[in-house]
């Protein structure tokens, strides 16, 4: 029976493709064995095991983008990661090992490579990071990307491997069930506003305070404002704003909704693009930009519009929202712009690259 490891974590944009990838190697072959690999700072130690599989754990080797003195550490603290890598790869007796990137993977790609194990890199951005730039150019050829033209070597475009509850959903069929599930009214517009699993300050703060107006237009909101923040909003019209830490049932929040605003992290672009839901992306201001790229191809082809994070506010909410969300024909050209530009079945598509990896190897 093969013999996989998984080496991915910190955030959701790493977690998330790697449990799709698992879960469609289970459905190809049952016999799959599967471990995961990762470190104590990120989400894989809550998210990984209550998936159902296995979780190994090495020490984190944070790579700093400048010159400062923790650069001098990590020569240190890779050979110790790397050690530690070795050894989980040696004990599961691996026959591949398949990276998503993020701390846990520049250390496992080593590790594999020393142990001359195959090597299959999946990038979620498109822009890639510097752990799969590094397995790119000198550990494997084997490099899938989520987004087309993306600059990695070896690149092939696969696509990002998605939950099957959301890559196989019917928005339509489930509306019902997911306004009622969470107490939406049936027939009114519906916004969905979320900033990932942390929350987004400027929509939170743009959206709260917008909220009666909101009201006052005629639209619902349901908004995942992150796991630590709060959001007092008064029900001051005939429809509800619905204020939520975190949603688990995602895909019944794609549903429920017209339209969404968010963050452009590729799980976010990928699940929201592919099952047709109209977008406002706020990619986030930090970073090299990568969620501004992510969203490029949905926005250029209609389905979706970009704001600047800056933008977001009250006034800006008011004025832009409740218009868009009421214009059904916009929303409808909006859905069909974007269906069928992101492929959905990425899981399985990086599940038999996988599994032929592993063949030609024996």
């Amino acid at each position: 029976m093969p013999s996989i490891v998984l080496a991915g974590g910190g955030t959701a944009g790493h977690t998330s493709p790697l449990i799709a990838t698992a879960d469609a190697l289970r459905r190809i072959d049952p016999t799959v064995e599967i471990l995961a690999l990762g470190t104590e700072r990120g989400i894989e130690v809550r998210v990984i095991p209550e998936a159902g599989y296995r979780l190994e754990l090495i020490p984190p080797v944070p790579l700093p983008r400048k010159p400062t003195p923790a650069l001098f550490a990590v020569p240190g603290k890779m050979l110790s990661s790397v050690s530690a890598a070795r050894k989980i790869l040696d004990e599961a007796k691996a026959d591949v090992l398949v990276g998503f990137g993020g701390y846990v993977s520049t250390p496992a790609y080593v590790a594999a490579w020393r142990r001359k194990t195959p090597i299959v890199v999946h990038e979620g951005n498109a822009m890639p990071g510097i752990a799969n730039k590094f397995a790119a150019r000198y550990c494997t050829e084997t490099v899938a990307t989520s987004f087309p033209g993306t600059d990695l070597p070896h690149a092939q475009y696969v696509g990002l491997p998605i939950r099957r509850a959301i890559s196989t959903m019917d928005r339509a069929a489930l509306r019902a069930e997911a306004r009622a599930f969470f107490q939406l009214d049936r027939d009114a517009p519906t916004v969905f506003v979320t900033g990932g699993s942390t929350g987004a300050q400027r929509l939170n703060e743009g959206f709260g305070g917008a909220a009666a107006d909101l009201q006052a237009a005629g639209v619902q909101v349901l908004h995942a404002i992150g796991s630590k923040n709060t959001l007092e909003i008064p029900q001051t019209g005939p429809y509800p704003y619905r204020v939520l830490n975190y949603i688990d049932r995602m895909e019944l929040a794609y549903a429920a909704a017209d339209l969404v605003v968010c963050r452009a992290g590729a799980n976010t672009v990928t699940e929201v693009s592919g099952v047709g839901l109209p977008a406002i992306y706020v990619p986030l201001p930090i970073g090299n930009g990568e969620q501004r790229v992510n969203a490029k191809a949905v926005v250029d082809a209609g389905g979706a519009l970009l704001v600047d994070n800056a933008e977001v506010t009250p006034d800006w909410v008011r004025a832009t929202v409740p218009q868009l969300v009421h214009d059904k024909a916009r929303l409808q050209s909006m859905s069909a712009a974007a269906q069928g530009l992101i492929r959905l079945d990425a899981d399985d598509r990086l599940a038999k690259i996988i599994l032929d990896v592993v063949g030609s190897a024996s």
